[in-house]
């Protein structure tokens, strides 16, 4: 694991080795083993270095390939290389190191750009080709590994790991996007390819850009996620057998390293599963590590505690009693644009937990995009059974029925009647989305509503939803998923939390292979009645406890109501309700009023107050506090909040 960056000098004409090596120090933490640059007329690498494979100094870079002809920067981690090395020994290469980024930049020596179909990882590298003046970025399938872009016009690109490495190159303007301070509120993140900037883009996963001197860049798509090819399966236990054995060797793949590794474990059916097949890999005890909460509803240590023990694992726990105030402050830090998932604050405190005895860990992520883990899918496809058997003129009298009638049951029937009433994308766009149309309609400011007039959010959701027209909903549902909020939510907060303590993180689950195995099944062997992810929990039927396949769905959750009702209360006033520019962004008497209605309990804000502040904290740290000056993280050209670009 790795961080990168660089530029094509017609960008930074005056960029040298120190320019560079300023760059890497931005994203240091990605990796504090080592550092290096390239540099020639043209284009300008940097790396940082996290030694995983290999320790020595053959592994750092950039790496030259033996003719000089290409350059690369790696960022993440091929798991199948050891058979690719194989392959292109037996056609005479001969390797220098023991590095997966050796075999990767002699696969593209040897198939160019096509070596992509062949790599299974999780990465983000840039190679040039100094024959052709061509430089290429890549991104994973999936987009476990991040890449972001600066493109100032023509072939004006800088890139980077993460955003504050750009933002240290001269020249690079802040101007905030109005029209993702929209998409941050409806989804809590900022898709791709947006950030909260108006000129860097996120290369979006499984793409890869291409820019010659002179021209224009070309981004194109390698990869995506076939749900028409259909498994050649007739009976669902035949499918477990082989999905247990496809999982097996990739998290056996996952195992490679020549650092401490260990697991995340919260005791739920996903990172159990992996600890489950990790024990299975290795002789000696598996390092399991577990964050707990003093509210009890939100503690999931206990469950964690039995799977530790079934499988007798070196597990250590620790429990988040620390000022919340001191890691919600560091979060703008690693984030560098508005992110409001909460379970970020738990993920940095186990990242912080596993680096102190391991330099790898596994984890479940991405088990629910891809076999139906979550609550919202059972609930999704009632409406979708009202929507399809229920006359209309029924589903609005029972709609009108409930608008006035107070308690829980009638606020649900209302919101299922409704959601059947609605078309299924748009009704999935506001199962996916945390604030309504109206309600954001009267949070924003004059100014920032008049420059998104017109524009509509559901887009994000609307253009992987279409994608996939002729498929059942299950599957419009997961295909969506798997290309908007796992990669533009879940991963970026895996990613950001693990690097900030320098852990590189793997996730079995993400295998692309082990996706497009889900792809192949059913809809109805992963979604069966009220039971979730139901061909995965018989992978594992005779592996884990039948209690850890029982148990609901928990999710890495938070108290938010009550920490803004108590630890947050002081920071919350300070930073969102007392400053000089919040007033450019939002309108101040509807911020106070939805700070009163949660303070006297009338109404729970927790969700839409944290991602107020977190806009609060980012604007503070890159854009300049109450008085409207930058901070000292890059660009002399940061601007004030009063200078929105336009849409």
């Amino acid at each position: 694991m790795c961080g990168i960056a660089g530029f094509l000098r017609s960008c930074v004409p005056d960029g040298d080795e120190g320019t560079l090596a300023h760059m890497g120090d931005a994203i240091r933490h990605r990796g504090p083993d080592a550092g290096g640059t390239y540099l020639d007329e043209y284009v300008g690498l940097a790396h940082r270095r996290l030694s995983i494979i290999d320790l020595s100094t053959d592994g750092n870079q950039p790496m030259r390939s033996p003719d000089g002809r290409f350059v690369i920067a790696f960022n993440g981690e091929v798991y199948n290389f050891p058979a690719l090395r194989l392959e292109l020994e037996r056609k005479g290469r001969v390797f220098r190191s023991r590095t997966d980024t050796e075999v990767v930049l002699a696969m593209f020596e040897s198939e160019g750009i096509a070596c992509l179909d062949r790599l299974n990882g999780m990465f983000a590298f840039a190679v040039w080709d100094r024959r052709e003046r061509t430089l290429f970025l890549v991104r994973d399938r999936i987009g476990k590994k991040p890449l972001y872009y600066y493109l100032g016009g023509s072939d004006r690109l800088a890139f980077a790991s993460e955003i504050k490495s750009i933002l240290t190159l001269p020249g690079i303007p802040r101007e905030i996007e109005p029209t993702s301070i929209v998409d941050y509120l409806k989804y809590l993140y900022i898709h791709e390819p947006k950030t909260i900037y108006k000129n860097i883009f996120k290369l979006p996963p499984a793409h890869y850009l291409e820019v010659r001197e002179g021209t224009e860049p070309r981004i194109c798509e390698y990869w995506d996620v076939d749900f028409s090819r259909k498994t050649a399966y007739f009976r669902e236990e035949d499918a477990v057998d082989d999905l247990l054995e496809l999982l097996k060797d990739s998290t056996r793949a996952r195992m490679i390293a020549d650092v401490p590794l260990g697991a995340f474990l919260s005791g739920g059916i996903d990172s159990s599963a992996v600890v489950a097949l990790m024990s299975r890999c290795t002789s000696k005890p598996v390092r399991t590590c577990t964050i707990g909460f003093e509210d009890r509803e939100h503690d999931e240590a206990p469950y964690a505690r039995e799977i530790a023990a079934a499988f007798r694992t070196d597990h250590r726990e620790h429990v988040i009693r620390e000022d919340l105030a001191k890691t919600i402050l560091l979060l703008p830090k690693y984030f560098d644009e508005p992110f409001a998932d909460s379970s970020a604050v738990p993920t940095y405190h186990v990242s912080r937990l596993a680096r102190n005895t391991v330099t790898v860990a596994l984890a479940g992520d991405g088990a629910d995009e891809s076999f139906g883990g979550y609550e919202k899918y059972i609930i999704e496809l009632r409406e979708d059974l009202a929507r399809r058997y229920v006359p209309g003129g029924l589903l609005r009298f029972a709609n009108r029925c409930c608008r006035d009638l107070p308690g829980s049951i009638m606020r649900k029937a209302r919101t299922l009647t409704g959601s059947a009433l609605a078309d299924p994308g748009r009704a999935y766009y506001a199962t996916n989305t945390f604030i309504r149309d109206d309600d954001l309609h009267l949070l924003l400011s004059d100014r920032i509503r008049s420059c998104c007039a017109g524009y509509d959010p559901a887009w994000h959701t609307l253009r992987f939803w279409d994608r996939v027209r002729d498929a059942d909903h299950v599957t419009r549902m997961l295909y969506t998923d798997l290309k908007s909020y796992l990669p533009g939510d879940i991963l970026v907060k895996v990613d950001r939390m693990s690097m900030a303590h320098s852990l590189e993180v793997r996730a079995p689950f993400l295998d692309y292979r082990v996706i497009e195995f889900a792809a192949s099944l059913p809809s109805r062997w992963k979604i069966r009645g009220k039971s979730k992810k139901h061909v995965l929990k018989g992978a594992f039927r005779k592996i884990l406890p039948g209690g850890t396949l029982r148990r609901k769905k928990h999710g890495f959750t938070v108290p938010l109501d009550r920490w803004f009702r108590q630890e947050l209360r002081t920071i919350t006033e300070e930073s969102l309700l007392r400053n000089g520019y919040i007033g450019e962004y939002f309108s101040e008497s509807r911020l106070a009023g939805i700070w009163q209605e949660h303070q006297s309990g009338r109404k729970n804000h927790g969700t839409l107050l944290w991602s107020l502040l977190n806009f609060a904290l980012w604007h503070d740290a890159y854009i300049g506090a109450g008085n409207g000056e930058g901070l000292a993280v890059g660009s002399p050209r940061a601007v004030t909040a009063g200078q929105i670009a336009d849409v």
